[in-house]
């Protein structure tokens, strides 16, 4: 059959009514759970699972989809209303997002986060139908060379994320990556910086620092500068793009989406990872000075990447048989239970299942594209919720969250811990964005870095033997070397400027 027929064949399986009320389903249980900081599309979708088993397989696809697509979404929600990302991947979007809900645009942030969100999985959806074998062949290339490589170009973002002061950048960057050490040795399994606490050797976990460190350092924060200083009334009056708006984001979120989708495809990326590339490379070439203080470009790069990494997570999970990131290893799992097995026959074996996937997830971006465009409104109105009240039920969901991860009080205390160390760090004008960037890219760049020394009997040459090591290596001396001389010049030319301004 060719694509057209499968495609179309799909369709039909996929309208079903009970099928895409599962999906319809889906996509508002992945809102709601997304919207609530700790609760990942990992976990929800990790929950929900069981529920599949009895289900045939393409409407338990299309139900935990939906879930997936949802999450990953509404992850952007508290990111912008309270700078909480629901979820890890829409960290990048409090750059920008939050300010602009300080500046009372809440309402416009969220849907242009939502049109930026349809765009991205859209395109990667699109690309996953057409260019999939492709691009799975091209993720099939890197080996712990590459993804070393790949950490330190995620790693060098820091220097385009550090404000005005690269040290302080740099500080907030290495704590991140310290934070990340605790727990077991990676390779060699022994304890690192436990102190004798057995509690400790399961590690730190990454969302329960990300909620402290964003949300209850927020809220710190906000208590300190007086509740009633910060109350922002929100222009809910029209939450629809106007064309101006249009006619920034979607050129930009094109070009992020595709971006994202690469990133997406390579295992073990993900949308966090996915979500930094885009924002970090959409500033360094678009920024006039605004990104980070309420630019809807920012919003919009920082969510078609985030979103586009799951049509790529796709691509070598129904190809190849290898996860590209949790979610996903979760998908497999489910498959499995039916006794189908993702790889490369899979196309020829369950074709009708494989274009429903294609077919299924576009419709998911659809749905998140009206459902986000319509409750953009009545979200927005959270900000205006009292904060005297707001903040204390924040701070409540924040606990409870960090709780649900693991079921583990640790998560609780290092929430807090998290939270009072953010709120020093906000205090003293340190940027939490590198402290973020070591915590996820940290362990990736350690564990991959050994891997590749192992291998190698500690020859540094394993890393110039690969071009592609060498190109994704050469990429980060740029990135982090640009902003930097970028600042000499700016500096240069102020001293210029006011050298011309003074007396003779």
């Amino acid at each position: 059959m060719s694509l057209g027929e499968n495609l179309l064949g799909a369709a039909g399986a996929v309208t079903e009514p009970m099928t895409l009320l599962l999906l319809v389903t889906g996509v508002l249980i992945g809102i709601i759970m997304g919207s609530l900081p700790g609760m990942t599309a990992t976990m929800t979708v990790a929950v929900l699972v069981s529920f599949t088993f009895g289900m045939d397989p393409i409407p338990g696809m299309m139900l935990l989809l939906g879930i997936y697509g949802g999450a990953l979404y509404a992850g952007s929600i508290p990111a912008i209303l309270i700078r909480t990302p629901g979820t890890p991947s829409a960290a990048a979007t409090v750059f920008d997002g939050f300010p602009l809900a300080k500046q009372g645009k809440a309402g416009q942030a969220i849907s242009v986060a939502t049109v930026a969100s349809f765009v991205g999985g859209a395109v990667s959806v699109l690309l996953l139908t057409f260019v999939s074998p492709q691009i799975a062949a091209f993720a099939l290339e890197f080996a712990s060379p590459e993804y070393f490589a790949l950490a330190v170009f995620g790693l060098s973002i820091i220097a385009s994320v550090s404000g005005d002061s690269l040290i302080k950048g740099l500080i907030s960057g290495l704590l991140g990556m310290f934070l990340a050490t605790v727990g077991l040795d990676p390779v060699m399994a022994s304890p690192r910086f436990t102190f004798g606490y057995e509690v400790l050797t399961s590690g730190i976990q990454f969302i329960a620092v990300m909620i402290g460190l964003f949300g209850i350092a927020e809220g710190l924060y906000r208590y300190q500068s007086s509740l009633s200083d910060n109350e922002v009334s929100q222009d809910i009056s029209d939450v629809m793009p106007d064309k101006g708006t249009l006619a920034k984001i979607l050129p930009l979120s094109m070009v992020s989406s595709v971006a994202g989708t690469i990133v997406g495809a390579i295992p073990g990326a993900g949308g966090d990872i996915a979500s930094f590339v885009t924002y970090n490379e959409s500033k360094r070439w678009l920024d006039d000075g605004t990104f980070g203080e309420g630019d809807v470009r920012g919003v919009a790069a920082a969510e078609s990447g985030n979103n586009s990494s799951t049509g790529g997570a796709l691509i070598p999970t129904l190809t190849l048989g290898i996860p590209g990131d949790s979610v996903t290893a979760i998908l497999i799992g489910a498959l499995m239970v039916h006794g189908i097995r993702p790889g490369p026959d899979l196309f020829q074996e369950e074709p009708e299942l494989v274009y429903s996937v294609f077919v299924g997830f576009f419709l998911v971006y659809i749905v998140i594209l009206i459902v986000g465009l319509l409750g953009a409104r009545y979200w927005a109105r959270i900000i205006d919720f009292p904060p005297k009240y707001l903040w204390p039920v924040i701070f409540i969901l924040s606990l409870v969250g960090a709780y649900a991860l693991r079921g583990n009080p640790l998560d609780v205390w290092t929430a807090i811990g998290a939270g009072v160390l953010g709120y020093i760090m906000r205090v003293e004008d340190y940027p939490l964005a590198p402290m973020v960037l070591g915590l996820i890219l940290g362990p990736i760049a350690e564990v991959n870095l050994r891997r590749s020394l192992k291998l190698s009997g500690g020859e540094l040459s394993i890393f110039i033997d690969s071009p592609l090591t060498m190109v994704i290596l050469g990429l980060s001396l740029i990135s982090l070397a640009y902003p930097i001389v970028q600042r000499f010049r700016e500096r240069r030319a102020a001293g210029e400027g006011g050298n011309q301004s003074g007396p003779p």
